[in-house]
């Protein structure tokens, strides 16, 4: 599929351009907030080619493309005015989702998404020069060293200016102004004062001179106020000379307000946190190292480790490096582990193949193909890689490995943690090997359900299709498909009491019409006065739950015509209930349909006959008895 087509496949299926308030993206997914996330089809999405996953985190609705999602991003640009319109005021949605806790971190990420590649890449760069001058590759007195260290160097030193035009674009802000009072911060004379240790003062209010290089608190707070104020002075100030009086006064008060406030308190609340974690690892580098690295890919799969993300920075500014972020490396390296036992393990070629290449992406950081495609669905091996993980964290927390610079986990940024001597470097070589090791062969011995080919399904249909005529059990039967569309495996179904076949199982449908027809003869034993749902049990037994879409029952009913009653003796396709699959999909609902055989346990198993499309009326479950005797 092309970019552009993705693009505007992703548009359509977050509910439009309309219905999107702002959209960033970071090395894997792009991060949509929108005006409601009811009218977004995230089962839609999920089965569109080039869409790994879909999340919703933080009150962000991202949607997980992998290494090529620049380029979609880019494409959005072309195909929609979506990110004209991103960060520049667009009012934020107001629910519960987004409040507290999950509105910080949706924050954090949105400021910091567009700068993690290039910080990735400035951290390699460092670190390859901490490389070079400790084996005396380069010398770090000459101006080769100089040049290659200051394209490396800058964009940590100039910090609170990058993050004062993310920050800027995501509260509205103008840019222009929060980068005169990220400059403010930086000013020679500003330094000088520091630097000079001589009492300042403002109008008679003292002002604790700061070193704000680098630094990531202060400036992110000066512009949200900044913002605030912005907004007020707009409102307030004639439309004739309010372009050059607002930025006056913004930058009469903020720069001031945070020299004296937010400069000193970003900086005391940084460290303190960042001396928080280091008291930790102070106090059981083994345990906290294990905690990290069986726990970072949970926080990354629910986008809590933004919130960390500033305090790695902050130790590198502060103190020159940073304990805290080697450990998180481990959990990296163990879900590459992992992936890479499924696909040694797998025989399913598709599978096989995914496998492969999101274990070479995850090698370089980017471990949302492994996860979110492989890992996490099969389970077994997303717990193989937590087990990894924690393993390898412990060697490396045990180990004092430090982090010198900023960048993304994996093999080309391995230089960032190679410091004066070395220190430290054999135990995050140690550990990372262990969580890879651990990883891969504990997935492989543990196995996990590997997906049927294709073509092997299609092989047991034809051996059931013979046997049928045998006697199997007294309580074999076979389901028809009540609805033609496209079978999607009840683990796919967004509701965990279908997905964790907890009701039975089956299969389910995303209906292409909008018709249900009786699965075999039988009598209705369930129609539900809201229409949504139904149950037939045919003449050997088999009980047959069809429920029209996930949480449908809030419709009340509406978009449904039910043609049965309870009671209602049915024939083999006979039309039970029509609905209008557009109208309920408008309203926000999935129209994904489960299968369920709910007196499963009867049975020795529940097959399914069919994958892709499939037509009303065609065999789709072949439901084997355990008992003895004829049929």
């Amino acid at each position: 599929m092309s970019y552009e087509k993705l693009a505007k496949e992703i548009v359509s299926g977050v509910g439009g351009e309309k219905n999107v308030d702002s959209l960033v993206h970071c090395a894997t997914r792009l991060r949509f907030v929108l005006k409601d996330n009811a009218k977004a089809d995230k089962a839609r999405l999920e089965k569109t080619d080039g869409i790994i996953t879909v999340k919703e985190n933080g009150g962000q609705f991202q949607v997980v493309i992998g290494n090529t999602v620049p380029e979609v991003y880019s494409a959005i640009g072309k195909i929609s005015s979506i990110l004209d319109e991103s960060g520049s005021g667009a009012k934020e949605k107001a629910d519960s989702a987004k409040k507290g806790f999950g509105s910080v971190i949706e924050v954090i990420s949105s400021i910091f998404a567009p700068l993690m590649g290039v910080m990735a890449g400035a951290g390699i760069l460092k670190g390859l020069l901490l490389i070079a001058s400790n084996f005396g590759w380069l010398d770090t007195a000459g101006s080769t060293y100089t040049i290659l260290y200051a394209a490396a160097d800058a964009l940590f030193y100039f910090l609170p200016v990058l993050l004062a035009v993310t920050t800027a674009r995501k509260f509205g802000g103008n840019t222009f102004t929060a980068l005169t009072i990220a400059g403010a911060l930086l000013y020679p004379a500003i330094i000088e004062l520091k630097n000079a240790g001589t009492a300042a003062n403002f109008f008679g209010i003292p002002v604790i001179m700061m070193s704000y290089s680098s630094t990531v608190i202060p400036i992110i707070l000066s512009v949200i106020v900044m913002s605030k104020l912005e907004q007020l002075c707009n409102r307030v100030i004639h439309e004739s000379i309010k372009n050059f009086v607002t930025p006056l006064v913004s930058l009469v008060v903020m720069v001031p307000l945070t020299l004296i406030v937010f400069g000193p308190f970003g900086v005391y609340v940084g460290n303190g946190i960042a001396d928080a974690l280091l008291a930790a690892f102070a106090f059981s580098p083994l345990l906290a190292g294990a905690i990290l690295g069986a726990s970072w890919q949970l926080l990354v799969i629910f986008g809590v480790h933004w919130g960390l993300i500033p305090v790695f920075i902050n130790n590198v500014a502060v103190y020159g490096k940073d304990g805290i972020k080697p450990a998180a490396t481990a959990s990296v390296f163990a879900q590459t582990g992992a992936a890479l036992g499924v696909m040694l393990r797998t025989k399913n070629k598709k599978l096989k193949t995914l496998a492969g290449s999101a274990t070479l992406s995850a090698l370089f950081g980017i471990t949302e193909p492994a996860v979110y495609g492989v890992t996490l669905p099969l389970k077994r091996p997303f717990i193989a890689g937590l087990i990894g993980g924690a393993v390898g964290g412990a060697i490396i927390g045990q180990a004092g490995t430090q982090a010198f610079a900023s960048g993304a986990p994996g093999l080309l940024t391995l230089p960032i943690f190679y410091g004066p001597g070395g220190q430290g470097f054999p135990g995050l070589i140690m550990g990372i090997t262990a969580s890879f090791l651990i990883s891969a062969v504990l997935t492989y011995i543990l196995g996990f359900k590997d997906p049927v080919e294709e073509e092997d399904t299609a092989k047991a249909a034809v051996e059931l299709d013979n046997a049928a005529s045998k006697p199997i059990g007294k309580f074999s039967d076979k389901a028809l498909s009540p609805l033609s569309g496209t079978v999607v495996s009840l683990s796919e179904v967004p509701d965990p009491a279908f997905a964790s076949e907890a009701m039975g199982k089956g299969v389910a449908i995303e209906p292409a019409t909008g018709r249900i027809v009786a699965p075999f003869e039988g009598t209705v034993t369930v129609a539900f006065k809201k229409k949504h749902a139904l149950a037939v049990v045919s003449d050997k037994g088999a009980e047959i739950l069809v429920h029209v879409g996930i949480d449908t029952v809030r419709l009340n009913g509406q978009h449904f015509t039910s043609h049965i009653q309870e009671g209602d003796r049915v024939t083999a396709g006979q039309l039970l209930l029509e609905f209008d699959v557009e109208k309920i999909k408008a309203a926000g609902y999935s129209t994904v349909t489960p299968i369920i055989v709910t007196n499963s346990h009867d049975y020795a198993d529940v097959l399914p006959l069919q994958q892709g499309q499939v037509r009303e009326g065609d065999e789709l479950l072949q439901i084997i008895g355990g008992g003895d005797g004829e049929e």
